[in-house]
């Protein structure tokens, strides 16, 4: 019986192709290789969303695991590796770097120091999820680890306070922290350190404190040549001066600065193509006017890619 049905449906459906017009019949034709060819656009859309989720967060494949337990946890570093510098803010801004990364007191310095005052805020150099928030009073001393969507992970140290939570999602330029000189620290200032699946990173590949920037909108690390990229890092942005500070250590001088000064609470903003001052403050929740005010700039000013805008 259903042999039957299907028989007959088969007759029917057939007899209405012959009974179509020509034209019909044509358009029905010429429809066959358009559909093929929204077939291979919509495989390299889905191609493309596939891609930009994995840009936009390549921590998830990076890190198999969240601990709040362990401060460095260890993943598979690959050969290679991808970093967005995008929507970054300095987290001191403070322009001394008052020790490198690397060999120093027959030990190796995992990160940067740069030199901030009791009190002075720290903040979240990307947006990500804090991991660690504890103290070790022979080491880091009052610590923050937060993990970035980028693949990072960044450490704060020797701060006087800590103001945010384990688990807790921040938005880059977030207060995290306030300096201090707790732990193993011969006087105030930040320890900063970037991570990747573990590894200590030099800071200063992808931060330029001085010039309070990072060095592009993305940094690829790439193990064959890190140690000659790191080396030459440390020249261009490492320590040098001639002031020396309470703690001991060289400095070089400020101009402009002074001694106890506390940081304000100045972000920045990387211009992107296309982007307005509109744009801007709407996404930072502040004006136009205080944009151009704090930056000494005209409404009307044409943004260029790259460029570097103070904001509060």
């Amino acid at each position: 019986m259903i042999f039957k049905q299907l028989k007959k449906l088969s007759l029917l459906a057939l007899a209405s192709l012959v009974a179509l017009p020509m034209a019909g019949q044509d358009l029905l034709a010429n429809q066959a290789p358009i559909d093929r060819k929204m077939k291979a656009v919509d495989s390299l859309m889905m191609q493309q969303l596939i891609m930009n989720e994995v840009w936009e967060a390549p921590a998830a494949d990076l890190y198999e695991d969240w601990s709040n337990s362990y401060t460095h946890t260890s993943a598979n570093l690959p050969d290679s590796f991808r970093i967005d510098l995008r929507d970054f803010c300095m987290p001191t801004t403070n322009r001394v770097v008052t020790s490198n990364f690397g060999a120093r007191w027959g030990r190796q310095h995992k990160g940067l120091d740069v030199k901030v005052y009791i009190g002075d805020t720290i903040r979240a150099a990307f947006s990500g999820k804090v991991r660690i928030v504890k103290y070790e009073p022979r080491g880091y001393g009052k610590y923050v680890v937060i993990r970035h969507p980028n693949g990072l992970e960044t450490y704060y140290g020797h701060m006087s306070k800590q103001l945010v939570t384990e688990n807790q999602d921040v938005r880059a330029g977030d207060p995290i922290g306030l300096g201090g000189n707790t732990g193993r620290s011969t006087g105030s200032h930040l320890h900063f350190e970037t991570r990747l699946a573990g590894v200590a990173l030099n800071p200063a590949i992808l931060f330029d404190f001085k010039n309070q920037d990072v060095i592009g909108d993305e940094w690829t690390f790439h193990r064959s040549t890190y140690n000659q990229e790191s080396a030459q890092a440390t020249r261009l942005r490492g320590t040098g001066g001639v002031y020396r500070g309470g703690d001991g250590l060289n400095y070089a001088e400020v101009p402009g600065s002074k001694k106890g000064q506390a940081s304000s609470n100045v972000r920045y903003h990387k211009v992107r193509r296309g982007e307005t001052l509109s744009a801007i403050a709407r996404k930072h929740h502040t004006t136009v006017s205080a944009i151009c005010s704090l930056n000494r700039i005209s409404k009307n000013v044409r943004l260029k890619p790259g460029q570097i805008l103070k904001y509060k």
